[in-house]
C-alpha cells in the first residue's frame, strides 16, 4: 500500500536549533535507512521550510502506524509533528482503470 506522508515539523521555544538538528539527524539516518531497504520509496525535503514529504510502501494501515510511532523524531518530539497521511495508486493503475471504463 502506497502511502505519501507530509511531516510539518515543529519545536519548542525552550529547544534550541542545535537541539532539532540532533534529532533530525537521527530521524535522517532512521528514513535514508528505511529507504534502503525499500519501505520509503522517496523523500523530498520542502526549501526553506521545516516540511518533509515522503512515498512510503507498507504491507498496511496498522504497519504505518506502527512505523509511525517509532520514528526518532515522533517518540522524541512528537507533540511538534504533525504529519499528514494519505493513501494513494500508482498512475498507471489509474490510467488502466480509465481506459477500462473509456472502452466498455
Amino acid at each position: 500500500m502506497l502511502f505519501h506522508l507530509d511531516f510539518q515539523v515543529g519545536y519548542s521555544a525552550n529547544m534550541t536549533q542545535n537541539d532539532l538538528f540532533d534529532i533530525w539527524t537521527e530521524e535522517a539516518g532512521a528514513a535514508l535507512g528505511a529507504k534502503e531497504a525499500g519501505v520509503v520509496v522517496d523523500l523530498w525535503k520542502v526549501v526553506g521550510e521545516r516540511n518533509v514529504i515522503a512515498i512510503v510502501n507498507v504491507e498496511s494501515h496498522e504497519m504505518l502506524d506502527q512505523i509511525l510511532l517509532d520514528l526518532p523524531i515522533m517518540r522524541r518530539m512528537g507533540q511538534h509533528v504533525q504529519v499528514n497521511v494519505r493513501a494513494i495508486r500508482t498512475y498507471e493503475g489509474f490510467a488502466s482503470d480509465v481506459k477500462d471504463r473509456h472502452n466498455s
